[in-house]
């Protein structure tokens, strides 16, 4: 894709503007750096941004960490430490991840003039820190993270020139300056591009989805803070009253070795439910599925106990699909309770405002269209694009940045 083709979407003056902005940056090359290049938002976010950096002549390159499995073990410990959860976190893990972490250190080459880093695996790679800029990504809801693993990575944040986060809720006191750019999606992906019945059909043919009864949707990760047993429980409580199924769709992340486990719960609270269906969909090969999945849905759910951003919800209502949420990180954002969609706090209230939609169809259809435009102004690739190209023309300046 080209920036131009996104005209249609968004308008000319908007690709103008962006195209204006770029030519200040034609000699800075940016090298961002995570920990997959599959499963989550992060690399699909990248895997859509970064292409059309290039086409606007600021040259992006992106590469990915390599670490043994238990590197991994440790750092999903931090990711549920950082949300909040009740995690056991001991010296001999921070320990491990310092060890561990000077290994990618030497295997890793850093040769941009920005060094933008995604979330906490590659955090120590601020140590080859030399006349460059350095930027550290934040896509995790820290409002009200364990302090032990917060103050652990807080000693290399600091030493970076600027951090980002997704909503101000998630900001805390740094030593350095602190910028928002929430996520976004790009309408012409696999995964949000338009498709005819003819393709959703097929979709739902191919994994044995019936189409006589309402199809309640969670797509995301398989991971505990996604809530998908919370999920199940409250299309049970739905199913008492409107005869519907409910499919959870998720994929396997390099970098999250829990996934089984919470899998295996799944599958137990299934039980024999023939109307439950779990769907383990492979990210980019199988992107085109996860769209037919979300048009063909009555309603989608996102039942998170927390949340970074959920671009979940920002491809449902994109869709134009009613949404049922959870008021959490991002979320709201997202989700102006009863105008462009529904904000819950608990499994009976999920279940409560997945029934209203299902027994009132003109009102899911018009939160649907409001979403959409919602979605369109706000969040889709193109504001994403400004918001980095802003970014990066600040950090040369960063001693005239005002903390948020």
């Amino acid at each position: 894709m080209k920036v131009t083709d996104y005209e249609s979407i968004v308008g000319k003056d908007v690709v103008y503007e962006l195209g204006l902005i770029s030519k200040k940056l034609k000699n800075k090359k940016v090298q961002c750096i995570n920990s997959t290049k599959q499963g989550g938002g992060v690399a699909e976010i990248l895997s859509r941004v970064i292409p059309l950096l290039n086409d606007l002549g600021v040259t992006t390159t992106w590469d990915v960490i390599e670490a043994e499995p238990e590197f991994y073990n440790i750092t999903k410990a931090f990711h549920n430490a950082l949300h909040g959860s009740s995690v056991t976190i001991t010296q001999s893990m921070f320990d491990k991840f310092i060890a561990i972490g000077e290994g990618i250190k030497k295997r890793t080459n850093i040769y941009g003039d920005i060094v933008f880093i995604h979330d906490p695996q590659p955090i120590m790679l601020i140590d080859k820190k030399s006349k460059n800029k350095w930027i550290w990504r934040c896509h995790v809801d820290v409002s009200s993270p364990n302090m032990e693993v917060w103050e652990f990575l807080k000693r290399f944040i600091d030493r970076y020139d600027i951090s980002v986060f997704s909503s101000p809720n998630f900001a805390r006191q740094l030593e350095i300056p602190q910028f928002l750019v929430t996520p976004s999606i790009d309408p012409f992906s696999e995964k949000n591009r338009e498709l005819t019945q003819e393709e959703i059909d097929g979709v739902l043919e191919k994994y044995e989805i019936a189409k006589d009864k309402p199809i309640i949707t969670q797509v995301s990760r398989f991971d505990y803070l996604k809530d998908p047993v919370g999920v199940i429980e409250a299309y049970r409580l739905v199913k008492k009253y409107v005869d519907c199924q409910l499919i959870l769709a998720g994929n396997r992340a390099a970098d999250d070795p829990e996934m089984d486990l919470v899998l295996a719960d799944i599958r137990e609270k299934k039980g024999n439910d023939p109307d439950i269906h779990v769907l383990l969909i492979e990210p980019e090969k199988n992107d085109l599925d996860i769209n037919a999945i979300q048009r063909a849905s009555n309603v989608v759910i996102q039942k998170s106990i927390r949340e970074g951003f959920a671009i979940t919800v920002t491809e449902a209502l994109w869709k134009e699909k009613p949404v049922v949420a959870s008021a959490v990180g991002g979320i709201p954002q997202q989700i102006r309770h009863r105008h462009s969609g529904l904000l819950c706090h608990t499994v009976g209230g999920a279940a409560l405002m997945i029934r209203e939609l299902l027994n009132n169809p003109e009102y899911a259809k018009r939160l649907g269209r409001n979403g959409k435009e919602h979605i369109r102004r706000n969040f889709l690739s193109t504001r994403h694009l400004r918001d980095y190209l802003l970014l990066f023309l600040a950090i040369d300046k960063t001693e005239d940045i005002i903390y948020l």
